[in-house]
C-alpha cells in the first residue's frame, strides 16, 4: 500500500530497471519515453552491419543524428559492397552497365573522336600531319618459296594468269621479284608437257604488268646457273630449258641478242646444251616452225575438234604401226581422261567402216589393252559404245552392213572382256 512504510518499487521497462521511491507519485510519460528510447537503440543495433557506413548516432536526447561519418569497426562490413542493401531489384548492373570501371559503356552508345588536348605534356605537333599506312614486309627466300609454289601450282589447274597476277600484286616480292620465272620453269620442268605451255603463257603475261624484261633476263639467268642441279632431277632438263629461252625470245620476253651474249663465255656443258637447242628452235621458227606450238598439244583447254583431229590421227598411225605401247602414249599426253569415250567411238566407227579384218582384230587388241592398263575406264568404255548404239541408225546409212558389223564386234569384245554382258545386250539390231 502506499500509505505504509516507504519502499523502493522497480519498474522493468524491457531494457533496464528504474527505481522508484513509493512515496512519489510515478510519471507514466517517463516510462513511455524510456521504451521509445531502448527501442530506438535496438533499431540501431540491428541494422548496424547495414548503416554502419552512413554514421548513424543517437544524441543524448535520445535523437537519431544522421550524416555523421563512422569509421566501419566490424570486419565483416558490407561498406564497399555494390548490390541493393533492401535486397530488391533484378540483379541488373547499375546505370544499365555505364557505371564503374572496366565496362564497356551504355548498350547504343556512340563514341566521338576524341578531341587532342594540346596542354597534354605527351602532345606531339608532328603527330598531326602524319600518315599511316600498312607495310608489308619483303619476302625473305625461305618465305617466297612457301607463297609462291601453291600459287603456280593451282595455276596449272585452273590456267588464269589474270589470277596469278593480281595475287603476286598483293606480294612484297622485293628483290625475289626476279626468282618468279625461274621457280615457276622449275616446277613446270616435272610436270606434264601441258603444264609447260601454260608456263610459256604466264610469262609471257606477267611480262610488263608485274615483271620487267630484266627480271626475265635474271630469272634465265638463274636457270642456266642451276641447270647442273636441274638435271638430277629431270635428265631432259637441258633441252626443255632451251625450248623456253626459245619460246621467251619468240614471245619479245628476252631480247633476240640473249643467246648471243653468251657466246664463249659458257662452261658448262648443260648450259651450253640449252642455248645451242635455243638458237636451233629459233633458226628453224624463220623456216616456218611455230615456236608457240612446240610443246605439243595436251590438256582439256584445247578446242574439242582439235581433239578428235588428234585421236583420229592416233588411230590412223595405229593401223599402220601396229604398236599399242604408243598409242598408249599418245592418248596419255594428250590429258583428257574425260574425254576417252570419244576415242572410243571413233575407234569404233572406224571398225564399221572399213572393210578388212585387219581394222577389226587390230581394234579390238587395242581397246583390250587400254582396258587391262585402266588409260580408259569402265564408265568412258560404256559411254563409248553407248554413243555407237545411238548414232548406228545414222551411220547404217552410208554403212549398209553396220548393223551386222556391230553385232559381231560387241560378242568380240564381250569375249575378251572389254564390257559386261548387260552393255552387249543393249546392242541395237536391224
Amino acid at each position: 500500500a502506499m500509505h505504509e512504510t516507504p519502499t523502493k518499487v522497480r519498474i522493468l521497462d524491457g531494457v533496464g530497471v528504474l527505481f522508484v521511491d513509493t512515496r512519489t507519485e510515478i510519471d507514466f510519460s517517463l516510462i513511455h519515453e524510456a521504451r521509445l528510447k531502448a527501442k530506438a537503440k535496438r533499431r540501431l543495433r540491428k541494422n548496424s552491419s547495414r548503416d554502419s557506413g552512413r554514421g548513424d548516432s543517437l544524441s543524448d536526447n535520445g535523437d537519431v543524428v544522421r550524416g555523421t561519418s563512422v569509421a566501419p569497426t566490424s570486419p565483416k562490413s558490407k561498406l564497399l559492397d555494390r548490390k541493393s542493401r533492401l535486397g530488391k531489384g533484378r540483379g541488373l548492373p547499375k546505370k544499365g552497365g555505364a557505371g564503374g570501371k572496366g565496362v564497356w559503356g551504355r548498350s547504343g552508345e556512340v563514341y566521338e573522336p576524341e578531341a587532342v588536348d594540346e596542354r597534354d605534356p605527351n602532345y606531339d605537333e608532328d603527330q598531326e600531319n602524319c600518315v599511316y599506312e600498312t607495310v608489308v614486309p619483303p619476302l625473305d627466300e625461305r618465305d617466297f618459296e612457301k607463297t609462291v609454289t601453291p600459287i603456280v601450282q593451282e595455276y596449272f589447274e585452273h590456267g588464269d594468269t589474270n589470277e596469278v597476277a593480281e595475287l603476286l600484286a598483293e606480294l612484297n616480292l622485293g628483290p625475289m621479284r626476279s626468282v618468279v620465272p625461274s621457280l615457276a620453269v622449275a616446277l613446270a620442268l616435272e610436270a606434264k608437257a601441258s603444264h609447260r605451255e601454260l608456263t610459256s603463257r604466264l610469262l609471257a603475261d606477267l611480262c610488263g604488268p608485274v615483271l620487267s624484261h630484266s627480271d626475265m633476263e635474271k630469272s634465265f639467268d638463274k636457270l642456266l646457273r642451276e641447270l647442273p642441279d636441274l638435271v638430277l632431277d629431270t635428265p631432259g632438263a637441258a633441252q626443255l630449258v632451251g625450248q623456253f629461252i626459245a619460246r621467251a625470245v619468240s614471245d619479245q620476253i628476252l631480247s633476240k641478242t640473249y643467246i648471243e651474249g653468251y657466246k664463249g663465255k659458257v662452261d658448262c656443258e648443260y648450259a651450253r646444251a640449252a642455248l645451242d637447242r635455243a638458237a636451233v628452235l629459233l633458226k628453224m621458227s624463220m623456216g616456218g616452225l611455230r615456236i608457240d606450238s612446240q610443246w605439243g598439244t595436251g590438256g582439256g583447254q584445247q578446242p574439242v575438234i582439235q581433239l578428235i583431229k588428234e585421236m583420229n590421227l592416233l588411230l590412223k598411225e595405229y593401223i599402220l604401226s601396229g604398236d599399242s605401247k604408243e598409242a598408249e602414249r599418245c592418248l596419255r599426253d594428250l590429258e583428257v581422261p574425260h574425254f576417252h569415250h570419244e576415242f572410243v567411238y571413233e575407234a569404233i566407227v572406224m571398225v564399221l567402216e572399213s572393210n578388212g579384218e585387219k581394222t577389226f582384230k587390230m581394234v579390238l587388241q587395242l581397246l583390250k589393252s587400254l582396258s587391262v592398263s585402266s588409260i580408259i575406264t569402265v564408265d568412258q568404255m560404256r559411254r563409248g559404245y553407248q554413243r555407237v548404239y545411238m548414232d548406228i541408225a545414222e551411220i547404217n546409212i552410208d554403212v549398209p552392213r553396220a548393223y551386222f558389223i556391230l553385232e559381231q564386234f560387241v560378242d568380240k569384245s564381250f569375249g575378251m572382256g572389254i564390257i559386261d554382258v548387260k552393255l552387249r545386250d543393249l546392242c541395237p539390231c536391224r
